[in-house]
């Protein structure tokens, strides 16, 4: 009986450590999506670059953004049921940095803007995988039971 509680007290861990690193990351997604909503010009104006003219659609990349946060919030209840969550933010995360170095490379973008990459998107990319890797492989060992 003992031998069953560890694994579950393991298991209990490792879905903790998920949840935190989703709660965190749905609390930093609410607050940068409101700082790009209510403040659309703030980014640029650090990277030293031209504003946009169109600010509201910053401001509605803000309100997407703020809505990934709700939904790592969601997941972070369970990762293992919520992963496909996980999952559209990890590509985001993958594709956003994608584009800003096409941007970069065409001249369109300082590196300067690319501290946003840093926090938004690279910081993520490990965190996310391996909660989508713990998830493939409890379901692939469920599957081999």
């Amino acid at each position: 009986m003992k031998k069953k509680e560890g694994v579950n007290n393991l298991k209990a861990s490792k879905v903790k450590w998920m949840s935190y690193v989703l709660i965190f990351a749905g609390i930093y997604n609410l607050i940068w999506g409101l700082i790009s909503i209510l403040f659309p010009f703030l980014y640029f104006d650090f990277a030293e670059i031209r504003r946009p003219v169109y600010p509201e659609i910053w401001q509605c990349v803000g309100m997407v953004v703020g809505v990934y946060g709700i939904g790592y919030i969601i997941a972070a209840k369970n990762p293992y049921k919520h992963w496909v969550i996980v999952f559209v933010g990890l590509l985001g995360k993958i594709f956003g940095p994608i584009g800003f170095f096409i941007n970069l490379t065409t001249g369109v973008f300082p590196i300067s803007f690319g501290i946003l990459i840093l926090f938004n998107d690279l910081i993520w990319w490990v965190p996310f995988g391996v909660i989508l890797f713990s998830v493939y492989s409890k379901n692939r060992s469920n599957n081999t039971e």
